[in-house]
């Protein structure tokens, strides 16, 4: 039976302070959400890979040498779930995934993270290419505002909802966080 590994992105304290990423963020769930899907994979003993970005910038809030770096409460690694560090959007590139992946013989996914049109979208994009079977819990996701190059402003929950519809049904099967645990 092939097991679906869970892989939590940046779930990062660095993504607290909102006026660094653009404004205001969508879904105040996604963390409740993303603890659920963990919990619910620890109970089955099912292979867990935890993501976060060290950023190359040595201003940025999401450097794991820095305050930003650290697990949100309830979202760090136990045991010997894994501690993937990365230094850009995907979580493939640089790291040690895809071969612990096939290593494990683990070809279905189950992603959750931050932010949806950033790293959650490259990540799941990568995964897809790479033939992975990919679903992607799109509550136990978030992102922020954002403004265009023309200076046209996007508010969270469509950016969210357009970078879910630019991958469902491609890169990914777009599911509810109840319909996975």
């Amino acid at each position: 039976m092939t097991q679906r590994a869970l892989i939590l992105i940046d779930w990062q304290t660095g993504f607290d302070v909102e006026g660094v990423w653009g404004g205001a963020r969508n879904n105040p769930q996604a963390e409740d959400n993303a603890r659920a899907l963990l919990e619910a994979w620890r109970e089955r003993s099912a292979p867990i890979f935890h993501c976060r970005h060290h950023s190359q910038d040595p201003n940025s809030p999401l450097r794991v040498d820095q305050e930003g770096g650290a697990y949100k409460a309830g979202l760090a690694p136990q045991g010997d779930e894994a501690d993937i560090i990365k230094r850009v959007n995907s979580c493939f590139i640089g790291t040690q995934l895809q071969s612990q992946l096939e290593t494990s013989r683990i070809t279905q996914l189950l992603i959750a993270g931050l932010t949806t049109n950033h790293c959650v979208s490259t990540t799941v994009r990568m995964a897809g290419n790479l033939g992975f079977d990919v679903q992607l819990a799109e509550d136990a996701c978030a992102t922020f505002d954002r403004t265009g190059a023309d200076g046209t402003f996007y508010p969270a929950q469509l950016v969210h909802e357009l970078s879910l519809a630019n991958i469902h049904e491609e890169f990914c099967e777009v599911v509810k966080t109840a319909d996975c645990l």
